[in-house]
């Protein structure tokens, strides 16, 4: 099979908008062994985007488009296709229902309907529609005489999505082949120093593939198998993420999930599981975090058998009445110090009667760093069964990238030292 990408929208060539949708893809196609010759960029144009159309296919059996499938009359993706293919248009009844719902859902008024979001359920009768759970705008396959245009939206996240959900099982049929794929979510290494280490596995991979995915504040590996039967592929994959984690494992977090879902959840939702499976009692003292941490931890459902309380104590003032947090620490070593974050942690843990206390105190900026504490200094604390850590990070970045970076540090040290606690 050999694939063409389009994109579409004059926004893209006028460099308004960063064309992050065809590096997706071509890295999908080629990890299923298709072939991409050529990446096309065409405006708002319906008769430029045809004569696209007829270059690509001189080379391509499919066509893939991203963007131009808005209400408005510069979105002509869909008509282009239609024309091209000489296919009529005419109102999907059952698309414009689903489409007229998605408005009311996201105005919560009837009436804000604008009338022309009808364009966006209009098809060829001949096409195959594809549902956006994401969005207004449906997808749709295009085909006449062995050639297929696939059209999908523009904004990425709905890009991905629809990819991911309709267009990736009807490529992986295509091939002839199982193709399968596993993920595997890093945390506390960058992308180089990950490649670095995989190296030789990514220098010999031929299947299983390993693809190595930057992602925010964490790394996204993935491994994809092609065989003939769906055992084979599994005993491909599980033989190769076993070489993976005798390498690097102890940054692993999660075996699983998907490229799609934000990395952000995937480890509140880790965290919470162990530490409602743990049975331990948490409480939370937060100063530079701001009550980030609580409230990334009570997104797990049913923490609330484990979760005690969050406490944010910005002050000096705050830390020695409500965290009992010497005086005499904090003007001896400051309030961003270990011997802070130990305090707050043992003091959170104690009050509350829990098993786990978890401070963060540290300088967020713009101002407030100097040169033994500069901005982006955090501790971590950490009080658990009567030991009590603490951990220094430096992190770059403005205020709410310090601020969220400490969070996810913070996240996973308490999964680490939930793990310490089983061993």
């Amino acid at each position: 099979m050999n694939v063409e990408i389009i994109s579409v929208g004059t926004e893209l060539l006028l460099g308004d908008i960063l064309n992050t949708n065809a590096q997706y893809l071509s890295k999908e196609l080629a990890l299923l062994g298709i072939n991409v010759f050529s990446q096309m960029t065409v405006g708002d144009n319906i008769e430029r985007l045809k004569r696209c159309f007829e270059f690509a296919f001189k080379r391509a059996d499919v066509i893939i488009t991203t963007g131009g499938l808005g209400p408005t009359t510069d979105d002509i993706t869909k008509e282009a296709a239609a024309s091209y293919f000489e296919q009529e248009m005419f109102i999907d009844d059952e698309s414009w229902e689903k489409i007229q719902n998605k408005c009311i859902k996201f105005s919560g008024n009837k009436g804000s309907i604008p009338q022309n979001n009808i364009r966006q359920a209009m098809f060829p009768k001949e096409a195959i529609i594809i549902p956006n759970n994401n969005g207004t705008a449906p997808g749709a396959i295009f085909e006449k005489n062995g050639k297929k245009i696939i059209v999908m939206p523009g904004p990425p996240r709905e890009m991905k999505a629809m990819f991911v959900e309709s267009i990736l099982p009807i490529l992986k049929n295509g091939s002839g082949y199982i193709i399968d794929s596993k993920y595997l979510r890093f945390f506390g290494i960058g992308e180089s120093a990950l490649e670095i280490k995989l190296i030789n596995i990514l220098d010999s991979q031929t299947n299983p593939t390993v693809a190595l995915y930057a992602k925010e504040g964490e790394v996204l590996v993935r491994v994809t198998a092609m065989c003939n039967t769906q055992i084979e592929c599994d005993k491909l994959l599980n033989e190769k993420i076993a070489e993976i984690k005798n390498i690097c494992g102890e940054y692993i977090y999660l075996i699983g999930g998907d490229e799609i879902s934000s990395s952000q959840t995937e480890l509140d939702n880790v965290v919470g599981k162990m530490l409602v499976e743990s049975n331990l009692k948490i409480a939370v003292a937060e100063s530079c975090t701001g009550g980030l941490v609580s409230s990334c931890l009570i997104n797990y459902p049913g923490i609330s058998k484990v979760f005690l309380e969050g406490c944010i104590a910005y002050s000096n003032e705050a830390k020695v009445d409500r965290l009992s947090v010497k005086l005499s620490t904090l003007k001896k070593y400051g309030a961003v110090s270990h011997e802070t974050a130990k305090e707050m942690a043992i003091g959170i843990a104690k009050n509350m009667n829990a098993n786990i206390g978890v401070s963060t105190t540290g300088i967020a900026g713009p101002g407030g760093g100097s040169n033994q504490k500069p901005v982006g200094l955090v501790y971590i604390g950490i009080y658990i069964n009567g030991n009590v850590y603490s951990f220094e990070k430096v992190f770059p970045g403005d205020r709410r990238k310090i601020r969220e970076r400490a969070t996810r540090e913070a996240l996973n040290l308490i999964r680490l030292q939930l793990l310490k606690s089983r061993s």
